[in-house]
């Protein structure tokens, strides 16, 4: 059987990974395989090093390209690794891009940090720069509540006739504008939820997936729900839905990395204290997030039939 194109294999559940940071600043690589074999072996489509939840704005350069080294070395292949590019500037963020790609990641998702406002046409000048460093599929990311400058809808729409800008994943809380992007682009770019919507409602729009935190905390059931999503079984869906829109909601409530990792130690996985200054997940939110994972893993409802 042919092998599908790179971009053809975009779609589904692509968690956002944590970033295990050791206490002298090296990357703990062991416990990072670890997690990538767990989340395969769970069934995920991809895996997303350098998100949010992979605290990209506190990492330095080499942890960062170790990050993306350990994931695509321990993912070996058998799942797309589209990693995070993240910068002030123009030139560093097409640095990391193609230091990424050659690395052997499959896509990349880039993100604009910025302290001072930028124009729209400056905006669409850094994107442009990263898409036609490399040849892989590119992701949007687009966030207004955390990005000082954002992209616009015009700005998406001329984006969208780079021929290798393919995807834009959109973590603002407003289907609205969501569905606006979709009106407007058509099948020029595929869009991936983010833990902020809700993504049974996304996929029922057009969605092909969500690319999020909490899909590591429970990816087998992040899966299912993809399942009976793609199957058109929305009443199992969203009853799926209703059950995990709670680890959602705690994401939500005690921050992402926090919340995330906190979660991964509880199952197990010794991946560290978000990075200072953030604050480490609260006794409480340990507790309640405990109490969450404990019912997800009893509850059965929603397999596909």
């Amino acid at each position: 059987m042919a092998l599908l194109r790179a971009e053809d294999r975009f779609f589904g559940v692509f968690p956002y990974l944590v970033s295990p940071i050791a206490a002298d600043g090296t990357v703990n690589r062991q416990v990072l395989a670890d997690l990538v074999d767990h989340l395969i072996a769970a069934g995920v489509h991809g895996l997303t090093p350098l998100g949010s939840t992979g605290e990209f704005a506190y990492l330095d350069r080499d942890q960062k390209r170790d990050i993306v080294a350990t994931v695509v070395e321990a993912a070996a292949g058998r799942v797309p690794v589209v990693a995070g590019v993240a910068a002030n500037t123009t030139a560093e963020a097409v640095r990391q891009a193609t230091e990424f790609v050659g690395l052997g990641v499959d896509g990349i998702l880039a993100i604009l940090e910025a302290y001072f406002p930028i124009s729209d046409e400056n905006v669409e000048a850094y994107f442009r720069a990263i898409a036609a460093s490399v040849e892989c599929p590119v992701v949007l990311y687009t966030n207004p509540q955390f990005q000082r400058s954002d992209l616009s809808l015009p700005v998406i729409a001329s984006l969208a006739d780079v021929p290798n800008v393919r995807y834009l994943k959109d973590a603002s809380t407003n289907t609205g504008r969501l569905l606006s992007i979709m009106n407007l682009v058509g099948d020029r770019i595929r869009i991936f939820a983010a833990s902020a919507h809700i993504p049974a409602c996304v996929m029922m729009i057009g969605g092909v997936g969500w690319m999020a935190g909490p899909a590591c905390l429970i990816p087998e059931q992040s899966v299912r729900l993809f399942d009976l999503c793609s199957a058109g079984h929305w009443t199992q869906a969203m009853t799926l839905q209703r059950m995990l829109w709670r680890v959602n909601q705690a994401f939500a409530k005690y921050s992402l990395a926090a919340c995330i990792k906190g979660g991964l130690e509880i199952q197990g996985f010794p991946v560290g204290d978000p990075l200072a200054p953030q604050a480490s997940l609260s006794e409480e939110g340990r507790d309640e997030l405990a109490r969450i994972l404990r019912s997800l893993e009893a509850g059965g409802e929603g397999s596909v039939t």
